[in-house]
C-alpha cells in the first residue's frame, strides 16, 4: 500500500472514514482472490482461412478455420460484425433490440477467396484471412479491421473467458473523437485510453487524467474520405490505443492511422455507422435511443453547492439572485441535506420543512434538484436498507454475502441495477423525493464508488450481478452500473409522475445513457486547464451520443480567481447544462462573491442565456429527434476541412452560433477559425468571411460569439419588434407577425447577397409529453429587404412571430 494514498484518503473523507477505506481495500482484495477464477495457461488463436459462407438476410456468416464472422447490414445502413458466434443481443446499448436487416444487402463471393456484402450506403469486404473493410458506395476504404487475435484459456473450466485484441487502420489524415467523456479531447491524440468508469478522486481532474466517469467504446473517425462511427458492444475493462497517421511518411507512402482495442473478456462484436457527421449521429441514435428531452426549466441556470447548511441558507442564496435581478432556474441540494448522508432521507433539524421550502422557491420559478447516490447505509432500521435486504436487492459476493463498501454514510451496500426487479424497487423510492418537493434528480458516485485507501475505488470484480437473468460478475457489470441506475430512476419517475418529463443527470453511464438523461463534468479541478478539460468532456460526450451535459463552473475543488470564474461562467452560459457547483472546502460560487465587475458581466451572460431559451428548447428537440448534439465541433458541416478538424477551442451551438470561449489568463483578444460563409460578431455586428481565421476582441465583459449569416433564431422578445436593424448596417424584414407566440420572436441575421439562410423553431409545449411541431424558416434578400418565410406557407402569408433583422443587407 502507498502511504501517500492512505494519507490522501484520510484527508479527503475524514479519519474514521479513511480507516474504514483501508479495511474496504483489503476486503476487496481478499474477495477477488477468493472469488475470481485464476487465469492459467492460454492459447493464442486467429481466425485462419475462410472455409465458406452462409448467406442470410442483410448479410450472412463467413466460416473460418478457427472462428466465424457474422456480418449484417441493418435497414438504416449500420453494419454489425460479430465474431465467435456473437449476436447483437443481449445488449445494454441497443434501445429496441437488433434493428431489422436490409433485405437488399446480400453476401456474395469476392476476389481472392473473400466475401462481401453490398448495400446502398456501405460495402463490407471480408478477406479470406479475416480482415474486414468498411467502404463507401464509391469504394473509399474508411476502415480496415485486421484479423483479430484471441487468447483462450487452456482450461475451459476456469471461467476466465477469452481476452482479445482488434487492430484497425484508418486514413492517414483521420482524426479521432469520442470514447465518452475524455479530459484530453475533444480530438483524441496518440495514446492509451482506458475503458473503465472511474472516479479520479483526489483534487479533481485535468487534461492529463484518464479514465474518468464515462468511458464508452464509441469512436468517431473523421477523414477526407468520409466519417464513420464504430462501437464495440462490450462492457468489460479494456484499452484503446490510438495513433494518428502521417501522409508521405517514410519513402513517400502514407502511414495509416491506427486503433488497437484490447479487452479483458466479453464478446467481439461491433456496429459501424457511415456518412456525414449528422447522418452518423442520427444512425447512432436510431441504434441506442433518442436522448431524453429535458423540461424547459432545466435549460436555464442552475446553482449547486456541497455545503448548504440549512433551509435558511438556501433561502438566502435564492433571495440573493432575486434581489439582484439574476435569472435562476434551479437550486441543487447535495448530500448534506440528508440525515447522516443516507439516501432518501432528510435532516429535519436543518431542513425542517423541505416541501414548504420547495413550494416557496417554486413560486419564484426556482426548482429543487436532489442528489442521489446508489450506496445505501448498511444499517438495520434504515428503511431503504431493510427493504432492499428483504428483497435481495443488493450486490453479493461469490459466497452469497452482501458486498460492502465505504461511501459518505459509512459502510454501505449497493443495489444491483442489472436486475429488473431491483430497478423497479429503486425507481419506486423516488416517490419520497417527489414528496419532498424535488423536481429533478442528480445521480452521483455511481461508477460505482467505494472509498479505498489503495487500489481500484469500486466494488470487487468478483461481485455477483444478475445481468438480466444471465448472471455474471462486476467485470461485466461495472461499466453499465450507472446506466442501470439512470434507467431505474427515469422509469420510476415516469411511473410516479406520468404527466411530466423526468429531469435526471448522471455522473457515470455507458452507451445509451442519453435515453434517460444527461451528465456533467464531475469533479473538475479549478484552474485554466480544468476549464479546457470541461469543454472537452462536453464535446466528447456529445459526439458519443449524450447531448445534454455541462461542467461545474469555477471548478469543483478550489477557489477560482474572479477572472477564471467569469470566463468559465461565460463559457457555460452557452452549454446545455449551465450550473455552478463546488466542494464544501472550495469557496462559494454566487456571482456577487467575486466583486461588482464580475457580477455585472455575469448578469449579461445570464440574461443572454434567458433570451436564447427558445433556441435551447429548439436544440433540445433537434437532439431528441436526430441525435445531433447542441454543442458541435466547428467541422460539423465541413468535416473535410482539415484546419477545422484541428480546432478544439471553439464550438458551434446548433447550426447558427459559433462560440469562442476565452480559456487563457489575461486574454482580451483571440483568434477564431471560421467555417465557410459570412459570420457576424453578435456584439459588434462586424461581418467576416470564412473559411479563414480572424482576430476578434474578447474584453472581460464577454466572449466572442458569432452567428452564421442568414440564420433564423428563436429568442425571447423584449416587448415587440419593429423590424429595425439592431447592429451595424441597414435592413428590414418583409413583414412582422402579430400573433402571441409566448413572447418568442425571430431574430434574423441578414444573408449575404445571392445566398439563403434558414432556421428551425420548436414552440414550447410545456414539460409534458406533447410532441410540438417543428417549423422551418428560410431567409433571403429581395430588393434590399430580408424576406423570411415558413416552409409550407403560401406566398404572402403573415408570419405568426415578430421578426427582428440584424446584420448587413447586401
Amino acid at each position: 500500500m502507498d502511504a501517500r494514498e492512505l494519507v490522501r484518503s484520510v484527508k479527503v473523507v475524514g479519519t474514521a472514514q479513511g480507516l474504514r477505506s483501508v479495511r474496504a481495500a483489503w476486503r476487496r482484495q481478499r474477495a477477488d482472490a477468493a472469488g475470481l477464477p485464476r487465469r492459467g495457461p492460454e492459447r493464442a488463436r486467429v481466425p485462419g482461412l475462410a472455409q465458406g459462407a452462409d448467406p442470410q438476410p442483410g448479410g450472412g456468416v463467413v466460416r473460418f478455420a478457427r472462428s466465424s464472422l457474422r456480418v449484417r447490414v441493418a435497414a438504416g445502413g449500420a453494419v454489425f460484425c460479430g465474431w465467435d458466434g456473437a449476436e447483437p443481443e443481449p445488449s445494454y446499448a441497443l434501445a429496441r433490440g437488433c434493428p431489422g436487416a436490409d433485405t437488399r444487402a446480400m453476401l456474395e463471393p469476392d476476389k481472392d477467396g473473400g466475401w462481401r456484402v453490398v448495400s446502398e450506403r456501405v460495402t463490407v469486404a471480408v478477406s479470406r484471412h479475416g480482415a474486414v473493410e468498411i467502404r463507401t458506395p464509391g469504394g473509399v476504404v474508411l476502415r480496415r479491421d485486421l484479423p483479430p487475435r484471441w487468447w483462450d484459456p487452456v482450461d475451459e473450466a476456469g471461467g476466465c473467458g477469452s481476452r482479445w485484441v482488434q487492430r484497425s487502420e484508418v486514413a492517414a489524415d483521420a482524426r479521432f473523437f469520442g470514447l465518452g467523456g475524455r479530459a484530453a479531447g475533444p480530438r483524441l491524440r496518440d495514446g492509451s485510453y482506458r475503458l473503465w468508469n472511474t472516479d479520479p478522486g483526489g483534487g479533481g481532474f485535468g487534461p492529463g487524467d484518464d479514465p474518468l466517469y464515462i468511458c464508452m467504446p464509441v469512436l468517431l473517425v473523421v477523414a477526407d474520405g468520409g466519417t464513420h462511427l464504430v462501437f464495440h458492444d462490450n462492457s468489460w475493462d479494456g484499452r484503446v490505443q490510438l495513433r494518428e497517421g502521417e501522409e508521405g511518411a517514410g519513402s513517400g507512402h502514407d502511414r495509416p492511422g491506427a486503433c488497437e482495442l484490447r479487452m479483458d473478456g466479453g464478446p467481439l462484436r461491433s456496429w459501424t455507422v457511415v456518412g456525414g457527421p449528422a447522418r452518423v449521429l442520427r444512425g447512432w441514435t436510431s441504434l441506442t435511443g433518442a436522448p431524453a428531452l429535458p423540461p424547459r426549466w432545466a435549460l436555464g441556470y442552475h446553482h449547486a453547492r456541497w455545503g448548504f447548511g440549512s433551509s435558511d441558507e438556501v433561502r438566502r442564496v435564492a433571495a440573493g439572485y432575486r434581489e439582484r435581478g439574476l435569472p435562476l432556474s434551479a437550486l441543487h441540494l447535495d448530500i448534506d441535506h440528508m440525515r447522516g448522508h443516507r439516501v432518501f432521507t432528510v435532516d429535519t433539524e436543518r431542513f425542517p420543512d423541505l416541501p414548504a421550502l420547495a413550494g416557496e422557491l417554486r413560486e419564484d420559478g426556482v426548482r429543487l434538484v436532489s442528489i442521489i447516490d446508489p450506496a445505501v447505509k448498511a444499517e438495520p432500521g434504515n428503511a431503504v436498507y431493510d427493504g432492499g435486504a428483504a428483497s435481495g436487492a443488493f450486490v453479493r459476493d461469490a459466497r452469497g454475502r452482501e458486498v460492502r463498501g465505504v461511501v459518505w454514510p459509512g459502510e454501505s451496500v449497493y443495489p444491483d441495477f442489472t436486475d429488473p426487479q431491483v430497478r423497479k424497487w429503486w425507481g419506486g423510492l423516488y416517490a419520497e423525493r417527489l414528496a419532498q418537493g424535488f423536481s429533478g434528480m442528480w445521480h452521483d458516485m455511481n461508477e460505482p464508488v467505494s472509498f479505498t485507501a489503495f487500489g481500484d475505488p469500486t466494488l470487487p470484480r468478483s461481485a455477483r450481478h444478475d445481468l438480466e437473468g444471465r448472471g455474471g460478475d462486476h467485470r461485466e457489470a461495472h461499466n453499465v452500473y450507472g446506466l442501470g441506475m439512470a434507467r431505474a430512476g427515469y422509469e420510476g419517475l415516469r411511473e410516479l409522475r406520468p404527466e411530466e418529463r423526468p429531469f435526471l443527470f448522471s455522473r457515470s453511464g455507458w452507451a445509451g445513457m442519453q435515453r434517460y438523461g444527461g451528465s456533467w463534468s464531475g469533479d473538475v479541478a479549478t484552474g485554466w486547464p480544468g476549464m479546457r478539460a470541461s469543454l472537452a468532456l462536453v464535446m466528447g460526450l456529445g459526439l458519443s451520443g449524450v447531448p445534454y451535459s455541462g461542467p461545474d463552473v469555477g471548478g469543483f475543488t478550489g477557489s477560482p480567481s474572479p477572472e477564471l470564474y467569469l470566463r468559465w461562467f461565460q463559457l457555460a452560459a452557452w452549454l446545455p447544462l449551465f450550473r455552478t457547483h463546488s466542494a464544501v472546502f472550495a469557496g462559494r460560487r454566487e456571482p456577487w462573491e467575486f466583486g461588482p465587475e464580475v457580477l455585472e458581466h455575469a448578469r449579461v451572460a445570464l440574461r443572454e442565456r434567458e433570451r436564447l431559451l427558445p433556441y435551447f428548447v429548439t436544440l433540445s428537440h433537434v437532439a431528441q429527434r436526430t441525435g445531433a448534439p447542441y454543442v458541435r465541433p466547428v467541422w460539423w458541416s465541413a468535416p473535410e476541412d482539415r484546419l477545422l478538424r484541428d480546432c478544439e477551442d471553439a464550438f458551434l451551438l446548433g447550426d447558427a452560433l459559433l462560440v469562442a470561449p476565452v480559456m487563457e489568463h489575461g486574454a482580451t483578444r483571440r483568434a477564431v477559425r471560421l467555417p465557410r460563409g459570412r459570420w457576424y460578431d453578435t456584439a459588434t455586428g462586424a461581418a467576416y468571411e470564412g473559411p479563414g481565421q480572424v482576430l476578434v476582441d474578447a474584453p472581460l465583459s464577454r466572449i466572442p460569439v458569432l452567428v452564421r449569416a442568414g440564420s433564423v433564431l428563436p429568442v425571447m422578445g423584449d416587448g415587440g419588434a419593429d423590424g429595425r436593424n439592431t447592429a451595424d448596417g441597414e435592413g428590414t424584414a418583409d413583414r412582422e407577425g402579430t400573433a402571441d407566440r409566448g413572447g418568442v420572436e425571430l431574430e434574423v441575421w441578414a444573408p449575404a447577397a445571392g445566398r439563403r439562410g434558414s432556421g428551425l423553431v420548436v414552440a414550447d409545449a410545456g414539460d409534458g409529453w406533447e410532441r410540438p411541431r417543428l417549423e422551418r424558416f428560410t431567409s433571403r434578400v429581395v430588393d434590399g429587404r430580408v424576406v423570411v418565410e415558413r416552409e409550407g406557407d403560401a406566398a404572402g402569408r403573415e408570419l405568426a412571430y415578430a421578426v427582428r433583422v440584424r446584420g448587413v443587407v447586401g
